[in-house]
């Protein structure tokens, strides 16, 4: 038998993604329990609480769907790109056409969903701050495989420039939802990519020695 309080035909896994497709847009907190069940096809509190537990609950459950579904572009650029440079300018320029994807949400929900929150919301704040910082680590470890590779030179800071690309990364999330056109973020990437050029080279291979 259906919990009570759900509707007959309640597809949990829907539920979820429209959930999630709120909270992208709204954020945590501006988020109401109103437009969530409205979203969620109706459904009343009872049946939220009983297939969610609680907004929180619903929350964590929609991040770690965002995270296997619309989220999963910097992971898969640098996984798959054959250079460090390569797997970078991919990871930024994959990221602002999700960003920009008409009938989406604009910018990222790990950046976005909880930037400041009241003190209630400590959990959910410092849920998505862990893995923020995830991303300085990802790269680094990208800039690691690409000095064994030979494309990214011995002896530079790698901390400093995984520091700075996720930077950057954070920062298109932020311009994207203010409204930020996508030409406008492609062309703040081919800065960034020219301040990787100044340090590595255009070609994505070390400078030589003068």
């Amino acid at each position: 038998m259906a919990e009570r309080g759900r509707p007959r035909g309640f597809d949990r896994a829907e539920a979820l993604k429209r959930a999630m497709h709120v909270f992208w847009s709204q954020g945590y907190e501006g988020a109401t329990l109103a437009e969530l069940k409205a979203a969620m096809g109706g459904i009343t509190a009872p049946s939220l609480y009983a297939a969610f537990r609680s907004k929180e609950e619903l929350f964590l459950e929609a991040v770690d769907l965002y995270r296997r579904t619309d989220g999963t572009t910097t992971a898969r650029a640098l996984t798959e790109q054959p250079t460090a440079r390569g797997a970078v300018e991919t990871m930024l320029r994959d990221a602002v056409v999700a960003f920009t994807t008409p009938g989406m949400p604009r910018g990222c929900l790990i950046v976005l969903g909880a930037m400041n929150s009241a003190a209630d919301s400590k959990n959910v704040q410092q849920h998505l701050t862990a893995f923020r910082r995830q991303t300085p680590e990802l790269v680094r470890r990208r800039l690691e495989r690409g000095v064994t590779e030979g494309d990214v030179p011995p002896g530079r800071d790698l901390a400093a420039l995984a520091s700075f690309y996720a930077t950057v990364l954070h920062g298109l999330s932020i311009q994207a939802r203010d409204g930020a056109s996508r030409k406008a973020m492609m062309a703040a990437i081919d800065c960034a990519m020219a301040a990787w050029d100044g340090m590595v080279g255009s070609s994505g291979k070390p400078k030589t020695a003068r």
